[in-house]
């Protein structure tokens, strides 16, 4: 009997330091990946699951890693065992959700996310991601509502400041994007999860739409020239830099917009209504008609919609 109890109690022992080994490696992963050395932190990671498979931060970390990789259904399986070797830990859970959703399975998000709101209901991450569950399905008003959740309980939170003028600039309430929008810093401390970045220039080529919405063109302007310098490679500050120039009767200014934004992104050019005929020489918005001649068209309407369905992310 003593005999049994000993090995017990050596094995007991033996896997408190593989439990203490792992949870060690683990941080330095952790460590690591927030440094951005990506590759030290996956090495770590493994080494830690290596040492212990049962310890769910190495499992999170090991999932954060394959994600960057792209290895999208890998970094889904050890979030899920993370998940479960935590009990239903709702940092763990928001994170999953957060991928779910990035991979389309939206009623896994929500069932995710609603898990979690039932053991915290007081973090603003978990109502970021319900809002985003929600805008999925075109639920705007449950969306607006759960983004004005996470606002009350984290008030510089400018994933969901944007997310939330986003949906005002849907309904045409313009003035409410623009009181949204004047309480961001953009340079706050990213609240939440690595997918909750902000695209460069979003917040200034939002201004530019309501100022240019509500007929403040020469304000809109401005905005719409820093969303190019901040974010060099969209098309869309570009296009609608085109059409305000081609309304005031400039059109070779247009023209240099229109070539840049051709260049950037020839079909969002096209689906923003400009339908351009190298024969044309320099006529802009020319149709080509059936004969195979060009007549000059109406200045198209740009769209004022960006197209990406959540163009806040990075």
């Amino acid at each position: 009997m003593g005999s049994s109890l000993g090995c017990r109690g050596i094995g007991r022992f033996g896997e408190s330091r593989q439990s203490i080994a792992a949870r060690r490696l683990s941080r330095q992963g952790v460590k690591a990946m927030r440094q951005g050395d990506w590759t030290v932190a996956e090495t770590l990671f493994t080494e830690a699951l290596d040492v212990s498979n049962s310890n769910d931060a190495a499992h999170r970390g090991m999932a954060e890693s394959l994600w960057k990789k792209g290895q999208r259904d890998e970094a889904i399986e050890h979030l899920e065992k993370a998940v479960q070797l935590s009990a239903g830990d709702p940092k763990h859970m928001q994170r999953l959700g957060r991928m779910y959703l990035e991979v389309g399975r939206v009623d896994e998000a929500s069932r995710q996310c609603q898990i979690a709101l039932d053991s915290d209901r007081d973090w603003a991450a978990l109502w970021a991601l319900w809002g985003d569950c929600k805008a999925s399905r075109n639920e705007i008003d449950e969306a607006l509502a759960a983004y004005h959740r996470a606002l009350s309980l984290q008030p510089d939170y400018p994933y969901v400041q944007m997310r939330t003028a986003e949906i005002y600039h849907q309904q045409q309430r313009y003035d409410r994007l623009l009181a949204t929008l004047d309480r961001l810093r953009e340079d706050t401390d990213i609240v939440g999860d690595v997918e909750e970045m902000i695209r460069p220039g979003a917040a200034d080529l939002l201004r530019g739409i309501a100022m240019r919405e509500l007929g403040r063109t020469e304000e809109s302007v401005q905005f719409f020239l820093a969303s190019t310098r901040k974010n060099p490679v969209d098309a869309t500050a570009r296009l609608q830099l085109a059409s305000i120039a081609m309304e005031a009767g400039q059109p070779d200014v247009a023209q240099t917009w229109l070539a840049q934004a051709m260049q950037l992104d020839p079909s969002a050019t096209r689906e923003a209504g400009w339908n351009l005929d190298p024969a044309a020489q320099g006529v802009i918005g020319s149709a080509v008609r059936s004969d195979g001649l060009s007549t000059p068209m109406m200045p198209p309407q740009v769209a004022t919609q960006p197209r990406a369905s959540t163009p806040w992310r990075q």
